[in-house]
């Protein structure tokens, strides 16, 4: 199924573990999100200048997140970003069929994980950044279960301040989210 241009999904949020203390005031018409358990979504299209890589924003309010960054994107994509250079936080996406986007793998789905930072060899070069895009036209109806999860803190302080976006067709959202221990994980839902 095609996605058309304009009101083309519904967002379903919803935190299954706690969630950070932030909630903007973002009126439910102005994010077009269904908020459920104290999860409020930015909508990331605040205009604040032109695109700065790495920040998993849509900072210039155009729908595609860091754009011109060398970030591959698609209709529906998920991005983390963190400062703590050397925190593991970790990005999993599940597709509505359930299946775990991994680096290296593309899902049935068409979900693509293009890297896994901080890694075991550096390669993310100190910018921490993790993203998950749909590689196709299409996308599947259904829920897409995110959990963004800090896997270890190393030599980092708590707490690891990590920035969520998200773009379902043509519309971008972003929330900042605090993880305050190792594994602790936060989970929402995507519905489209």
């Amino acid at each position: 199924m095609k996605l058309p241009r304009a009101g083309l999904a519904t967002l379903l949020v919803g935190c299954v573990a706690a969630c950070s203390a932030r909630q903007p005031a973002v009126p439910e018409q102005a994010s077009g999100a269904s908020l459920q358990g104290g999860m409020h979504p930015d909508e990331a299209c605040v205009p604040t200048g032109p695109e700065r890589c790495f920040d998993a924003r849509d900072d210039n309010c155009n729908g595609i997140i860091d754009e011109g960054c060398g970030v591959p994107s698609g209709l529906v994509q998920f991005v983390i970003a963190w400062d703590a250079p050397t925190a593991d936080v970790d990005l999993l996406v599940s597709d509505p069929r359930g299946e775990l986007a991994e680096v290296g793998r593309k899902t049935a789905a068409g979900l693509v994980k293009d890297r896994d930072c901080p890694g075991r060899k550096q390669d993310c070069a100190g910018k921490n950044y993790e993203n998950v895009y749909l590689d196709r036209e299409e996308a599947k109806r259904g829920p897409y279960r995110v959990k963004v999860r800090l896997e270890r803190l190393e030599d980092e302080d708590v707490p690891i301040h990590v920035t969520l976006g998200a773009r379902i067709g043509p519309k971008t959202y972003a929330t900042e989210l605090s993880l305050l221990r190792a594994e602790d994980t936060r989970e929402l839902l995507f519905v489209l």
